[in-house]
């Protein structure tokens, strides 16, 4: 007989749990390892990247292949590739991992971005923009950014690094690709040599100046330019040369002589007119610069700021370069 009143229970959702220990941030840690696995290829590379122990990462797979009682990968000592219930998994984690992305973005925006991104960047972009960082820093008092000098970055995950700015496509087709602009180099110098020694109207007359020489190389004494009759070749001389093109900013800087440097370098010292563009109608070859970071989606909080960071610096040096001063026949003007 019914009791009055006696309604059915209603069943609870079950909550998604993985392994032991049952907690549901657990299991998108695991899918989050799963999916970038599958991006990179490797548990090897996972591990080094999440800071942990290969032993850590396998384990954490093997726990998600128990839980939905199905094997992920085809393993191998050379090849690693998913099977057909790991290719039907990466599809549902990936949105899994895309909604837990919206909703930290939507229910965490107010909290401030904290803990370490570490970032890859030429000796000239480091010089250009160290000075500026601390807006970065007073806006995110938990963030903290430490900085890998150097000219290329072949392995984001292997390098452990969040992102990198350098000039030229990468060679590593996994990771994301971000133009942020075009830039050259450009023959700058200081008022004081100028004022003192004039300017070159042609890239030849540079041969008669001196010159300050980064050396980065066997042709680092021969300067390239494009003019109306097609590409210039000159063979520049000077008292100083250095291998750092920041010790060569100081050089410049101090009178030393014209120098052939990035335009993210000296974008600044033009638009405050500390240095002088020189020859601006002899253009040197142009590189697109890229922002390169392992995966669009997932990226944390504080290596998103420190994109948008990099992205609007960019943006400053084309707006800078375009109005940068020029010293024209032994007269300084404003580019307009």
């Amino acid at each position: 007989m019914a009791v009055i009143g006696d309604c059915p229970r209603r069943q609870e959702p079950k909550v998604p749990t993985y392994a032991e220990n049952g907690e549901v941030m657990d299991l998108l840690r695991a899918l989050g390892t799963f999916n970038r696995i599958a991006e990179t290829g490797s548990f090897s590379a996972v591990a080094r990247e999440t800071n942990s122990s290969q032993s850590a990462v396998t384990r954490l797979i093997g726990q998600l292949e128990a839980h939905f009682g199905v094997r992920l990968f085809h393993r191998t000592t050379r090849h690693l590739s998913l099977t057909e219930d790991g290719q039907d998994l990466l599809s549902h984690a990936r949105r899994l991992l895309e909604v837990a992305v919206d909703m930290e973005g939507a229910l965490g925006s107010h909290r401030s971005p904290t803990g370490l991104v570490r970032v890859g960047l030429s000796v000239g972009a480091s010089n250009m923009l160290v000075p500026r960082m601390g807006a970065l820093f007073e806006r995110y008092p938990g963030l903290s950014v430490e900085l890998v000098v150097g000219d290329r970055f072949h392995d984001l995950v292997e390098e452990r690094l969040d992102v990198a700015l350098q000039g030229g496509r990468p060679s590593d087709t996994s990771s994301v690709a971000r133009v942020v602009g075009t830039f050259g180099r450009v023959p700058v110098a200081a008022p004081e040599y100028l004022e003192r020694c004039g300017a070159p109207v042609h890239p030849t007359d540079l041969a008669s100046h001196a010159c300050i020489v980064h050396e980065a190389g066997p042709d680092s004494m021969i300067w390239h330019f494009s003019g109306p009759d097609g590409p210039i070749e000159v063979a520049v001389s000077g008292a100083f040369r250095a291998n750092n093109s920041g010790v060569v900013h100081s050089a410049t800087l101090a009178g030393y002589g014209i120098a052939f440097l990035p335009e993210q370098l000296v974008a600044h010292d033009l638009h405050i007119a500390r240095l002088y563009r020189l020859l601006a109608d002899y253009p040197s070859e142009r590189t697109q610069a890229y922002l390169i970071y392992p995966s669009r989606r997932h990226l944390a909080p504080r290596t998103r700021v420190v994109i948008d960071f990099l992205v609007e610096q960019m943006s400053l040096v084309g707006a800078w370069m375009e109005t940068g001063h020029v010293w024209r026949e032994n007269k300084a003007i404003r580019q307009v």
